[in-house]
């Protein structure tokens, strides 16, 4: 918006414009106005240019709209979401279970606003609680047969959406392929025996070796983790989505 000084200055300034020659709308136009818009502002014999904005302001700028809620009405919704029939609900299922029981606290998106206020609006799904990953301990192979890691890979076949899955152990020190075996599925039984089958063949003890894995259905299976307790086998684990953490088996 336009100060009266700067209409004046604008307006001797295309007059000269179309005194030397020029039309209007393309002086109108290197300025950045339109034609229209001279002519309102020269319109009812040049009164206008001292009569100023005539426009009345927005009052619902400088006003509050009279349905805000107050504070006690604010502090009300917001018990009522935290409520243990709806902290794991959303106000789009909020307001209609209200309106079944003829209560109505809030608009949906004024619930909706209320809970992006207060920060509540992620995680109220009936959902695990996030939790903290920290970087797996860090592990030295001095000799063969001290740590091994391991992860199943999946081998396409010629149908289409089927897959075979190769089950590889690798020994990070000599990086030996100590076994493998490839299934038509993933299950912490196949892998237990495949552990226990390697532990035989390479004479491995009680207490000698760490293993290695992802967090992956079968490495977390109750077979696989009670065949690795009496073998006497210790377990390691990856963080989620962290590929960096097996990169032997990865590779």
């Amino acid at each position: 918006m336009s100060t009266l000084a700067q209409r004046a200055t604008v307006l001797e300034l295309i007059a000269q414009a179309c005194s030397a020659g020029a039309r209007l709308h393309r002086a109108c136009e290197i300025i950045g106005l339109a034609a229209r818009t001279v002519q309102r502002w020269v319109d009812a014999g040049k009164n206008a240019l001292y009569v100023g904005d005539r426009r009345t302001p927005d009052q619902r700028i400088h006003n509050c709209p009279p349905n805000k809620l107050s504070d006690t009405e604010r502090l009300a919704a917001l018990a009522v979401l935290n409520s243990e029939e709806f902290k794991d609900l959303p106000p789009s299922q909020i307001v209609p279970r209200l309106a079944d029981k003829g209560v109505y606290v809030a608009s949906e998106s004024t619930l909706y606003r209320l809970l992006r206020q207060a920060g509540q609006l992620a995680h109220r799904r009936l959902e695990r609680v996030p939790q903290k990953r920290s970087k797996p301990r860090a592990l030295v192979a001095r000799r063969p047969d001290q740590i091994y890691c391991w992860d199943i890979t999946y081998l396409p076949t010629q149908l289409r959406g089927r897959f075979f899955y190769l089950y590889l152990f690798v020994d990070i020190f000599s990086r030996k392929v100590v076994g493998w075996q490839v299934f038509d599925g993933e299950s912490a039984e196949r892998a237990a025996a495949l552990l226990e089958d390697i532990c035989r063949r390479q004479g491995v003890g009680a207490n000698q070796v760490t293993v290695h894995s992802d967090n992956g259905g079968p490495m977390k299976g109750e077979t696989m983790l009670a065949t690795m307790q009496r073998l006497g086998v210790a377990h390691s684990r990856s963080r989620p989505a962290v590929s960096n953490d097996n990169p032997y088996a990865e590779s």
